[in-house]
């Protein structure tokens, strides 16, 4: 990327951050939930346009998050509350003078509501993807959850569950239940159940009421039929990260209160750090201090939005520097394969011209059937100006004007602006696109685009894309494919299920195969793009042997395309196409296959790619991620592979994964949760500086599991019962939704363009290396006889990648000793320990009678827990850069010779009842069988007396 003078544009920024500060009715989506004076503004909340129109729905919103603003205020100490939210109504919901959308979309909401159910029917769901502080993706809610009140005895008031919720997105802590590991055995050889904080008592129930935990825990199982259930009044105020239902609980996990011994999420993602410990270590708490007084928040405001007519308008670069590596050829198909196949029917489409001035080339025009696709096509600009100057200004304006001129102003609009100049004052118009409530697409054609062009989509919330001048890319048609109405509703949405360039050698072919799965098959279409020259030879033939040629396909010589309409929906399976190249030259061949859903009562898989930030300065990674998902199911099991093309050097594939080889780089979070149906990996292989363009392949074979049969992550708990005055409540049983096998059937094949970052400070080859090992969060210690097995996922020499060259294990009776001075903590003999390839499962052994006798340091006043030790492990790489220490594991040592568990102080009251029950039995059984013995022998005294005295 060239170097220029961007003092302008920089200094544009920065007034327009002044203002957003200064008067937060400016704030956009792309700066999302804002907090301003303890109250967080620009909380969006969204419903899935699939839901049905309930006139209870919205007032049920309103109040859940009103209660949990008075909630969440008492339990942060008087720290934050809720200010401002916008409810975004779908636009299939009747009009009901309703404030219209600008730049809120479906796909940017922090809540959601669907329809969409998981295997645990209306569990409310955060989706994490990232590590302990991180903020997460978005909250979903069922609309039966907002609606259904018999809901409530099970998961507690909506308010408080919004709370949990809010936790696991803002803040990024964890659940501290688990119900895969409901119990364990503590420090002092008790056996525990898994809560936080120890303090919340109940009793282990069997079949056919309480009984003691001996009868309910085999071979460290839960016996069939046996539960632990919970007292309904407790004293306990801890903790709402595990179970926000009671009505005692009314904050978070503190350093007191926190239960470092449970097995759950949130010591092991944390460290063992108690959740109001990770929330305090917040921006939102080191920038706020308590409101003072006593009374309450403001109740929160609400404003409710819905989109109107569905307006989008092409700004299109038409300058000198347009002609160049044919980039507006490139332009001309992906345009047309956008106006003829991705832009949604009813939608009204214009579009704009720019070199140093904008122009109009076609005022809006609704779609309505294939012919006015075909008219709008005919206004594409044809030609590049002689003039190399552009004005992204003057075209943005002009397509202001022309959407403004369907209802009076920008709202809601969407403006797809291509370009391949270079404008130092693209700055002067940032408060125009501010307050414009239009949405805006960049695309960056080549290396000279202004280096400032991604802060217009930044601010209104838009996609950012990159097109490298290379002529086998595809990168155009993937930037347009992957634009689309942003309402959520993903059976109107096209999905690509192929996309492919390949400079092909005279008289060779380019041959390949498509999957099209039953979850998608209707208006699918095989688009063919070729550089110059005539068409290929095309064959395709479908699953069933049925050939299609190049007589087949609809030609645009002008454009150099080819499009074949499959009619009705296509036949599932393999589709195979080969592209003969008949010329004597060589001739770069791209192929495009979209597709949309097949029918409405099946989800169709989808593919959104992203990456953690837009830009890095080196050696920061950038970390990519896949969301791959069939409806709320994850896609397990599949080959993701993402392609990154920089400006001017060769493309990197890399292979993501989703196996929960669990790592955390000191910079940014990982695959951190195996089997979520996130796929994700590390890239730092930056060639230059500049900006980089991002696609994802999936695919999967019919032949392997593919669909999960529950949605990992963070939910809120549903408590299956109570004990109320000594009464055994049980709450209905959660609504279990089961799915078709059918829907297995076949394989899955999709792309998706992921947009396009920045990296600078790349210094020349060679640099030096200064990528260490990630972060291992996954370790865990179990103690087997007399000795302890460690596992954990083997981190790579270079962040995830490659093999580190030697591990150091350290341990300590002390928790915080190995917390805050880990190099004085015991050290583990590894001599033997040689690192494997990175996502490995490792496993280790060793004696810790060899160590837990050694000096280990006690910090002043703390008390030693003389059965457990703590464990925790770094990589090393072999130039000795370090990893970050992973999380802590515990390990509990001392068991007395031929003693099982003591029992938990909950249990011993009930298993003392049963037991003096029997004391008592066996005493009465005692006396009855001494008195029926003495009556006998009475009796057999007398007889003997009789016989005698005859």
């Amino acid at each position: 990327m060239t170097h220029r003078d961007n003092v302008g544009p920089v200094c544009s920024l920065k007034f327009v951050t002044l203002l957003v500060a200064l008067i937060p009715e400016l704030l956009f989506p792309g700066a999302g939930v804002q907090l301003q004076d303890n109250g967080y503004d620009g909380l969006l909340v969204a419903i899935n346009p699939q839901v049905s129109e309930d006139q209870n729905l919205i007032p049920n919103i309103k109040e859940m998050i009103t209660e949990a603003s008075f909630y969440l205020f008492n339990a942060t100490k008087r720290r934050v509350f809720f200010r401002n939210i916008k409810i975004l109504i779908p636009a299939t919901w009747k009009s009901n003078n309703y404030s219209k959308v600008k730049q809120e979309l479906y796909e940017k909401a922090n809540v959601i509501v669907t329809d969409w159910y998981g295997a645990h029917g209306d569990d409310p769901y955060t989706l994490q993807y990232r590590g302990c502080g991180k903020e997460g993706k978005y909250i979903q809610f069922t609309s039966n959850f907002l609606l259904n009140d018999d809901l409530t005895a099970g998961y507690g008031p909506r308010g408080k569950v919004f709370v949990h919720e809010w936790a696991h997105l803002r803040w990024g802590v964890f659940d501290e239940y688990n119900s895969e590991k409901p119990f364990y055995i503590n420090g002092q050889n008790q056996i525990k159940v898994t809560r936080c904080s120890s303090d919340i008592t109940g009793i282990f129930v069997c079949e056919k009421g309480p009984c003691p935990q001996e009868n309910c825990i085999i071979s460290k199982l839960f016996k069939e039929g046996c539960m632990f259930i919970y007292n309904s009044t407790q004293n306990a105020t801890a903790s709402i990260m595990f179970m926000q239902s009671l009505s005692s609980v009314v904050e978070f996990c503190n350093t007191r209160t926190h239960n470092q011994e449970a097995p759950n999420l949130q010591n092991q993602m944390c460290s063992l750090r108690s959740a109001w410990d990770v929330i305090t270590d917040s921006s939102d708490f080191t920038h706020s201090f308590p409101v003072n007084g006593t009374g309450p928040p403001p109740p929160p405001v609400f404003s409710l939005i819905q989109a109107g007519d569905k307006v989008v308008c092409l700004v299109l670069d038409v300058s000198s520097k347009m002609a160049e590596a044919d980039r507006l050829l490139r332009l001309q198909q992906a345009a047309e394969f956008y106006l003829m196949q991705i832009v949604e029917i009813h939608t009204f489409v214009g579009i704009v011209s720019f070199n140093s001035k904008g122009e109009i080339r076609a005022q809006l025009h609704q779609i309505n059937s294939d012919d006015d696709r075909k008219l709008l096509v005919s206004h594409l600009p044809t030609t590049v100006s002689a003039e190399a100057q552009t004005s992204i200004c003057s075209g943005l304006k002009k397509g202001f004007e022309v959407v403004e001129k369907l209802n009076g102003k920008a709202y809601g609009s969407v403006m797809i602006l291509v370009t391949s100049g270079v404008d130092e004052h693209i700055g002067n118009c940032l408060l125009t696109v501010l307050s414009s409530g239009s949405t805006i697409h960049s695309i960056a054609l080549g290396s000279s685009v202004v280096e400032n062009l991604e802060e217009l989509s930044h601010h209104t919330g838009g996609l950012k894309f990159f097109v490298p001048d290379k002529s086998n890319s595809n990168s155009m048609i993937d930037a347009f494919s992957r634009i689309t109405s942003g309402t959520g509703d993903i059976f109107q949405q096209r999905f690509q299920l192929e996309s492919m360039g390949e400079n092909v050698k005279p008289h060779h072919q380019l041959k390949n195969t498509v999957t099209v799965d039953n979850s998608v098959g209707n208006d699918t279409t095989f688009l063919v793009t070729w550089q110059t020259s005539g068409p290929p030879k095309i064959t395709l033939v479908d699953p069933n042997g049925r050939k299609y040629y190049t007589s087949d396909f609809i030609t645009n010589p002008a454009l150099r395309t080819a499009c074949l309409y499959i009619p009705g929906t296509a036949e599932p399976g393999l589709w195979t196409y080969t592209l003969n190249n008949t010329h004597h030259s060589l001739q770069v061949l791209r192929v495009t296959v979209t597709s949309r859903a097949s029918k409405a009562a099946m989800a169709p898989v989808t593919v959104e790619a992203f990456v953690e930030k837009d830009s890095t300065q080196f050696p920061h990674p950038v970390m990519i991620y896949a969301n791959v998902r069939k409806g709320m199911y994850p896609i397990l099991n599949a080959t993701v592979t993402a392609t990154i093309e920089p400006e001017t050097a060769d493309p990197v594939v890399l292979k993501l994964f989703d196996n929960g080889a669990a790592f955390l780089c000191i910079y940014a979070g990982a695959d951190i949760i195996k089997n979520d149906g996130i796929y994700s990996r590390y890239f730092f292989s930056f060639a230059v500086n500049g900006r980089y363009s991002l696609k994802v392949h999936v695919s999967h074979s019919s032949s392997i599991s593919g669909l999960a049969h529950s949605v990992p992550g963070s939910h809120a708990m549903y408590v299956p019962g109570y004990i109320a005055n000594g009464n055994i409540q049980m709450n209905a049983p959660r609504k279990s939704v089961g799915r078709s096998e059918e829907e297995q059937k076949w394989g899955v094949s999709r792309m998706s363009s992921g947009g396009s970052f920045s990296v600078r400070g790349v210094p020349a080859d060679p640099y030096p290396d200064v990528f260490p090992p990630c972060k291992i969060i996954d370790l865990e210690a179990v103690k087997v006889e007399e000795e302890v097995t460690l596992s954990w996922t083997a981190p790579g020499e270079d962040y995830d990648q490659g093999q580190a060259n030697s591990y150091e294990i350290r341990m300590s009776k002390s928790l915080q000793n190995i917390q805050d001075d880990f190099n004085n903590a015991i050290l583990v003999n590894t001599s033997k320990l040689n690192p494997q390839q990175a996502g490995t499962k490792e496993i280790f052994t060793f004696s810790p009678k060899l160590f837990t006798n050694g000096p280990d340091r006690q910090p002043d006043g703390e008390r030693q827990e003389s059965h457990r030790i703590y464990v925790a492990i770094r990589a090393i790489d072999k130039n000795s850069l370090r990893s970050a220490v992973s999380n802590i594991a515990q390990v509990s040592l001392f068991i007395a010779p031929n003693s099982a568990p003591v029992l938990a102080r909950d249990h011993l009251i009930l298993t003392g009842v049963l037991t003096a029950l029997s004391s008592i039995g066996i005493i009465c059984l005692t006396i009855v069988i001494t008195h029926r013995t003495l009556n006998m022998k009475k009796r057999a005294d007398k007889k003997e007396n009789g016989t005698k005295l005859i």
